[in-house]
Protein backbone atom coordinates (compact mmCIF):
# COMPACT_ATOMS: atom_id res chain seq x y z
CA UNK A 1 0.00 0.00 0.00
CA UNK A 2 1.03 3.74 -0.86
CA UNK A 3 1.32 5.29 1.83
CA UNK A 4 1.98 9.23 1.04
CA UNK A 5 -0.28 10.79 -1.70
CA UNK A 6 2.36 9.76 -4.55
CA UNK A 7 2.93 6.27 -4.93
CA UNK A 8 6.71 5.16 -5.61
CA UNK A 9 7.96 7.53 -2.81
CA UNK A 10 6.92 5.75 0.68
CA UNK A 11 10.69 4.41 0.19
CA UNK A 12 11.65 7.48 2.20
CA UNK A 13 9.49 7.20 4.91
CA UNK A 14 10.20 3.93 5.87
CA UNK A 15 12.23 1.99 8.00
CA UNK A 16 14.36 -1.12 7.39
CA UNK A 17 11.40 -3.32 8.61
CA UNK A 18 8.55 -1.51 6.44
CA UNK A 19 7.11 0.87 9.12
CA UNK A 20 6.77 4.01 9.14
CA UNK A 21 9.93 5.40 9.84
CA UNK A 22 9.46 8.39 12.94
CA UNK A 23 11.44 11.45 12.48
CA UNK A 24 14.89 11.82 13.53
CA UNK A 25 15.98 14.34 15.65
CA UNK A 26 17.65 17.68 14.77
CA UNK A 27 19.61 20.13 16.39
CA UNK A 28 18.20 23.68 15.37
CA UNK A 29 20.24 26.98 16.42
CA UNK A 30 19.85 30.28 17.96
CA UNK A 31 19.50 33.29 15.35
CA UNK A 32 21.58 35.07 17.85
CA UNK A 33 25.31 35.68 16.73
CA UNK A 34 26.84 34.60 20.10
CA UNK A 35 29.53 31.67 20.64
CA UNK A 36 28.35 28.31 20.27
CA UNK A 37 24.99 29.76 19.38
CA UNK A 38 24.04 30.64 15.68
CA UNK A 39 25.52 28.27 12.80
CA UNK A 40 24.95 30.12 9.79
CA UNK A 41 24.09 28.11 6.86
CA UNK A 42 25.20 28.73 3.07
CA UNK A 43 22.18 29.01 1.36
CA UNK A 44 23.61 27.88 -1.84
CA UNK A 45 25.02 24.71 -0.62
CA UNK A 46 22.12 23.34 1.61
CA UNK A 47 22.49 19.84 0.68
CA UNK A 48 20.13 17.11 -0.01
CA UNK A 49 16.86 16.83 2.39
CA UNK A 50 17.05 13.26 3.80
CA UNK A 51 14.20 11.78 6.41
CA UNK A 52 16.53 8.60 7.55
CA UNK A 53 19.71 10.10 6.88
CA UNK A 54 21.85 13.65 7.48
CA UNK A 55 24.84 12.81 5.50
CA UNK A 56 24.10 15.11 2.95
CA UNK A 57 22.36 17.72 4.57
CA UNK A 58 23.63 21.05 5.66
CA UNK A 59 21.43 23.03 8.08
CA UNK A 60 21.85 26.45 9.92
CA UNK A 61 20.36 30.14 9.85
CA UNK A 62 19.45 31.71 6.66
CA UNK A 63 18.32 35.64 6.62
CA UNK A 64 15.60 36.24 3.55
CA UNK A 65 14.55 39.45 3.03
CA UNK A 66 10.74 38.76 3.36
CA UNK A 67 11.30 35.98 6.09
CA UNK A 68 13.75 36.96 8.47
CA UNK A 69 15.77 34.47 9.51
CA UNK A 70 15.05 30.92 8.91
CA UNK A 71 16.30 27.99 10.85
CA UNK A 72 16.77 25.22 8.07
CA UNK A 73 16.90 22.65 11.17
CA UNK A 74 13.94 23.73 12.41
CA UNK A 75 11.91 23.63 8.92
CA UNK A 76 13.37 20.07 8.29
CA UNK A 77 12.55 18.87 11.44
CA UNK A 78 8.62 20.07 10.38
CA UNK A 79 8.78 18.80 6.95
CA UNK A 80 9.40 15.24 8.05
CA UNK A 81 6.93 15.28 11.07
CA UNK A 82 4.30 16.82 8.43
CA UNK A 83 5.33 14.27 6.28
CA UNK A 84 5.40 10.88 9.08
CA UNK A 85 1.90 12.10 10.66
CA UNK A 86 0.58 12.44 7.07
CA UNK A 87 1.61 8.87 6.28
CA UNK A 88 -0.39 7.98 9.81
CA UNK A 89 -3.19 9.48 8.84
CA UNK A 90 -3.09 7.88 5.93
CA UNK A 91 -2.84 4.20 6.83
CA UNK A 92 -5.12 4.59 9.46
CA UNK A 93 -7.63 6.06 6.78
CA UNK A 94 -7.12 3.29 4.56
CA UNK A 95 -7.73 0.40 7.36
CA UNK A 96 -10.77 2.21 8.34
CA UNK A 97 -9.47 2.82 11.84
CA UNK A 98 -10.68 5.49 14.04
CA UNK A 99 -7.93 6.92 15.68
CA UNK A 100 -4.21 6.10 16.17
CA UNK A 101 -1.52 7.38 18.93
CA UNK A 102 2.10 8.54 18.23
CA UNK A 103 5.11 9.52 20.77
CA UNK A 104 6.24 13.17 20.12
CA UNK A 105 10.03 14.49 20.64
CA UNK A 106 9.35 15.41 23.63
CA UNK A 107 8.18 13.27 26.55
CA UNK A 108 3.84 13.28 26.12
CA UNK A 109 1.39 10.48 24.25
CA UNK A 110 -0.73 12.08 21.41
CA UNK A 111 -3.88 11.05 20.37
CA UNK A 112 -5.57 11.31 16.84
CA UNK A 113 -9.33 10.40 16.64
CA UNK A 114 -10.84 10.29 13.36
CA UNK A 115 -14.80 10.60 12.48
CA UNK A 116 -15.62 9.48 8.95
CA UNK A 117 -18.46 10.89 7.00
CA UNK A 118 -22.01 9.25 6.96
CA UNK A 119 -21.99 8.42 3.03
CA UNK A 120 -18.40 6.87 3.31
CA UNK A 121 -19.34 3.64 2.78
CA UNK A 122 -21.33 4.56 -0.17
CA UNK A 123 -18.29 5.77 -1.93
CA UNK A 124 -16.31 4.09 -4.55
CA UNK A 125 -12.97 3.18 -3.40
CA UNK A 126 -11.74 4.89 -5.93
CA UNK A 127 -13.35 7.72 -4.17
CA UNK A 128 -12.48 7.12 -0.49
CA UNK A 129 -8.64 6.30 -1.71
CA UNK A 130 -8.57 10.44 -3.16
CA UNK A 131 -10.24 11.85 -0.38
CA UNK A 132 -8.13 9.96 2.25
CA UNK A 133 -5.38 11.43 0.49
CA UNK A 134 -6.11 14.65 0.49
CA UNK A 135 -7.49 14.25 4.41
CA UNK A 136 -4.36 12.68 5.58
CA UNK A 137 -1.88 15.79 4.01
CA UNK A 138 -4.40 17.78 5.92
CA UNK A 139 -4.33 16.20 9.36
CA UNK A 140 -0.74 15.77 8.93
CA UNK A 141 0.58 19.47 8.36
CA UNK A 142 -2.05 20.83 11.05
CA UNK A 143 -1.16 18.03 13.85
CA UNK A 144 2.40 18.76 13.45
CA UNK A 145 2.54 22.53 13.14
CA UNK A 146 0.67 21.78 16.84
CA UNK A 147 2.93 19.53 18.42
CA UNK A 148 6.08 22.32 17.07
CA UNK A 149 3.75 25.07 18.91
CA UNK A 150 3.68 22.42 21.76
CA UNK A 151 7.31 22.23 21.58
CA UNK A 152 8.03 26.25 22.55
CA UNK A 153 4.94 25.95 25.18
CA UNK A 154 6.64 23.10 27.01
CA UNK A 155 9.83 25.26 27.25
CA UNK A 156 8.12 28.13 27.99
CA UNK A 157 7.27 26.38 31.14
CA UNK A 158 10.88 25.31 31.72
CA UNK A 159 11.24 22.00 30.17
CA UNK A 160 14.48 20.71 28.78
CA UNK A 161 15.50 18.04 26.64
CA UNK A 162 18.98 18.17 28.63
CA UNK A 163 18.97 19.18 31.87
CA UNK A 164 22.21 20.93 31.61
CA UNK A 165 21.25 22.97 28.90
CA UNK A 166 18.56 25.60 29.24
CA UNK A 167 16.10 25.70 27.00
CA UNK A 168 14.07 28.57 27.95
CA UNK A 169 16.28 31.01 25.77
CA UNK A 170 15.06 29.82 22.61
CA UNK A 171 11.25 29.54 23.53
CA UNK A 172 9.43 31.07 20.97
CA UNK A 173 12.30 32.71 19.55
CA UNK A 174 11.95 34.76 17.04
CA UNK A 175 12.46 32.37 14.01
CA UNK A 176 11.33 29.39 15.25
CA UNK A 177 7.31 29.20 14.77
CA UNK A 178 7.79 30.67 11.08
CA UNK A 179 10.38 28.53 10.30
CA UNK A 180 8.58 25.45 11.54
CA UNK A 181 5.07 27.01 9.79
CA UNK A 182 6.96 27.08 6.23
CA UNK A 183 8.49 23.44 7.01
CA UNK A 184 4.84 22.03 7.18
CA UNK A 185 4.13 23.46 3.87
CA UNK A 186 7.46 22.03 1.97
CA UNK A 187 6.20 18.73 3.58
CA UNK A 188 2.75 18.81 2.17
CA UNK A 189 3.58 20.28 -1.28
CA UNK A 190 6.44 17.56 -1.28
CA UNK A 191 3.94 15.07 -0.48
CA UNK A 192 1.96 15.72 -3.07
CA UNK A 193 4.35 15.95 -6.00
CA UNK A 194 3.48 13.13 -8.10
CA UNK A 195 6.71 13.25 -9.92
CA UNK A 196 9.86 13.19 -7.70
CA UNK A 197 10.92 10.94 -4.37
CA UNK A 198 10.13 13.06 -0.99
CA UNK A 199 13.56 13.81 -0.57
CA UNK A 200 14.24 15.00 -3.77
CA UNK A 201 11.18 16.79 -4.06
CA UNK A 202 11.65 18.56 -0.61
CA UNK A 203 14.66 19.76 -1.69
CA UNK A 204 13.77 21.46 -4.77
CA UNK A 205 10.68 22.91 -2.81
CA UNK A 206 13.11 24.46 0.05
CA UNK A 207 15.03 26.60 -2.50
CA UNK A 208 12.57 27.95 -4.20
CA UNK A 209 10.85 28.92 -1.22
CA UNK A 210 13.96 30.39 -0.05
CA UNK A 211 14.38 32.34 -3.55
CA UNK A 212 10.64 33.25 -3.09
CA UNK A 213 11.67 34.94 0.46
CA UNK A 214 14.49 36.58 -1.07
CA UNK A 215 17.11 34.56 0.70
CA UNK A 216 20.46 36.39 1.45
CA UNK A 217 24.04 35.14 1.44
CA UNK A 218 25.96 33.39 4.86
CA UNK A 219 27.57 36.77 5.13
CA UNK A 220 24.57 38.73 5.45
CA UNK A 221 23.01 36.68 7.30
CA UNK A 222 25.63 36.95 9.82
CA UNK A 223 25.44 40.70 9.68
CA UNK A 224 21.42 40.80 9.98
CA UNK A 225 21.77 39.02 13.38
CA UNK A 226 24.65 41.55 14.82
CA UNK A 227 21.92 44.31 13.37
CA UNK A 228 19.78 43.44 16.19
CA UNK A 229 22.50 42.56 19.12
CA UNK A 230 21.23 44.39 22.41
CA UNK A 231 17.93 45.30 20.48
CA UNK A 232 16.11 41.56 20.48
CA UNK A 233 18.95 39.83 22.78
CA UNK A 234 22.05 40.51 24.42
CA UNK A 235 25.07 38.09 25.70
CA UNK A 236 27.76 36.41 23.94
CA UNK A 237 27.95 32.49 24.78
CA UNK A 238 25.47 30.44 24.02
CA UNK A 239 23.85 29.45 27.49
CA UNK A 240 24.07 33.04 28.62
CA UNK A 241 22.52 34.56 25.90
CA UNK A 242 19.49 37.31 26.99
CA UNK A 243 16.31 36.90 24.20
CA UNK A 244 14.63 40.29 25.04
CA UNK A 245 11.59 39.60 22.23
CA UNK A 246 9.81 36.79 21.48
CA UNK A 247 8.02 35.83 18.79
CA UNK A 248 4.47 34.67 20.13
CA UNK A 249 2.42 34.85 16.63
CA UNK A 250 1.43 31.49 16.26
CA UNK A 251 -1.67 32.46 14.34
CA UNK A 252 -4.15 32.59 16.61
CA UNK A 253 -5.72 36.34 15.69
CA UNK A 254 -5.87 36.42 12.05
CA UNK A 255 -5.00 33.09 11.03
CA UNK A 256 -1.44 34.34 9.63
CA UNK A 257 2.32 33.68 11.04
CA UNK A 258 3.75 37.09 10.53
CA UNK A 259 8.03 36.61 10.15
CA UNK A 260 10.36 39.25 11.89
CA UNK A 261 12.31 41.60 9.59
CA UNK A 262 15.14 42.99 10.86
CA UNK A 263 14.38 46.58 11.00
CA UNK A 264 16.19 49.54 8.26
CA UNK A 265 17.97 46.52 7.02
CA UNK A 266 20.70 47.59 4.04
CA UNK A 267 20.43 44.37 1.86
CA UNK A 268 16.52 44.32 1.92
CA UNK A 269 15.52 48.12 1.10
CA UNK A 270 11.34 48.38 1.38
CA UNK A 271 10.87 44.61 2.28
CA UNK A 272 7.60 43.50 3.07
CA UNK A 273 7.10 40.52 5.69
CA UNK A 274 5.32 37.15 3.75
CA UNK A 275 3.08 36.17 6.38
CA UNK A 276 1.90 32.68 5.57
CA UNK A 277 -1.27 31.01 6.63
CA UNK A 278 -1.62 28.44 9.25
CA UNK A 279 -2.82 24.54 8.94
CA UNK A 280 -6.18 24.62 8.98
CA UNK A 281 -8.95 21.40 9.06
CA UNK A 282 -11.17 23.06 6.11
CA UNK A 283 -10.24 20.28 3.90
CA UNK A 284 -11.22 17.75 6.61
CA UNK A 285 -14.45 19.49 7.72
CA UNK A 286 -15.40 19.51 3.58
CA UNK A 287 -15.00 15.89 2.75
CA UNK A 288 -17.27 15.24 6.09
CA UNK A 289 -14.43 14.35 8.64
CA UNK A 290 -14.19 15.40 12.01
CA UNK A 291 -10.94 15.32 13.78
CA UNK A 292 -9.85 15.17 17.56
CA UNK A 293 -6.16 15.77 18.23
CA UNK A 294 -5.31 15.82 21.94
CA UNK A 295 -1.74 15.65 23.29
CA UNK A 296 -0.79 14.17 27.42
CA UNK A 297 2.37 15.67 28.51
CA UNK A 298 4.25 13.58 30.67
CA UNK A 299 6.72 15.99 32.02
CA UNK A 300 7.55 17.79 35.71
CA UNK A 301 5.89 20.61 34.18
CA UNK A 302 2.81 19.14 33.09
CA UNK A 303 0.81 20.42 36.66
CA UNK A 304 1.15 24.53 36.11
CA UNK A 305 0.41 23.37 32.32
CA UNK A 306 -2.60 21.89 33.26
CA UNK A 307 -3.52 24.08 35.78
CA UNK A 308 -3.59 26.78 32.85
CA UNK A 309 -5.38 24.78 30.67
CA UNK A 310 -7.88 23.86 32.94
CA UNK A 311 -8.92 27.07 35.50
CA UNK A 312 -11.26 24.77 37.00
CA UNK A 313 -9.55 22.89 39.45
CA UNK A 314 -13.17 20.32 39.45
CA UNK A 315 -13.24 20.17 36.21
CA UNK A 316 -9.17 19.52 35.32
CA UNK A 317 -8.26 16.61 32.64
CA UNK A 318 -5.03 15.03 31.65
CA UNK A 319 -4.78 16.08 28.34
CA UNK A 320 -4.35 19.51 25.93
CA UNK A 321 -6.47 19.90 22.97
CA UNK A 322 -4.96 22.54 20.47
CA UNK A 323 -8.41 23.71 19.41
CA UNK A 324 -9.44 24.28 22.67
CA UNK A 325 -6.28 25.04 25.20
CA UNK A 326 -3.97 26.75 23.04
CA UNK A 327 -5.37 29.84 23.21
CA UNK A 328 -5.52 29.42 27.24
CA UNK A 329 -2.05 28.64 26.99
CA UNK A 330 -1.36 32.00 24.60
CA UNK A 331 -2.71 34.43 26.74
CA UNK A 332 -0.96 33.28 29.63
CA UNK A 333 2.72 32.74 28.02
CA UNK A 334 2.06 36.52 26.84
CA UNK A 335 1.34 37.71 30.17
CA UNK A 336 4.55 36.06 31.65
CA UNK A 337 6.78 37.39 28.75
CA UNK A 338 5.41 41.12 29.40
CA UNK A 339 5.96 40.97 33.03
CA UNK A 340 9.71 39.29 32.37
CA UNK A 341 10.36 41.57 29.47
CA UNK A 342 8.28 44.56 29.11
CA UNK A 343 4.87 45.32 27.25
CA UNK A 344 6.86 45.48 23.46
CA UNK A 345 8.53 41.69 23.83
CA UNK A 346 6.09 40.89 21.22
CA UNK A 347 7.04 44.07 19.09
CA UNK A 348 10.48 43.71 16.68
Amino acid sequence: MCVVVGCGRQSDLQSVSGDIARPRSRVGRYAAATIGGASFADPDNLGTHGYGSGRKESNGIVYTCRGGHIDIAHVRKAVDWAAYLTARTRVTIAKGDVQFSFRPPEPARAFVALRYPENWAQLTPEERDRTGREVSVAVGQYVAFSGLIWHEMLTWFGYSAVAIYPDFPSAFAWEDIYSDLLGTRIGAAALRDKDRPFDVAVTSILNEELRRLGVESQKTAVRASREVRDRWYSGDFLFLVNMKKRNLDVGLDDGLVTPWLVPDFDPCPEAEPRALPVPTLEVVTKHGFELTFEIEPRVLQSGKILSVAYPDPERRGQRIEPAVHFPLLMEHIMRDAIKRYGPEVNVP
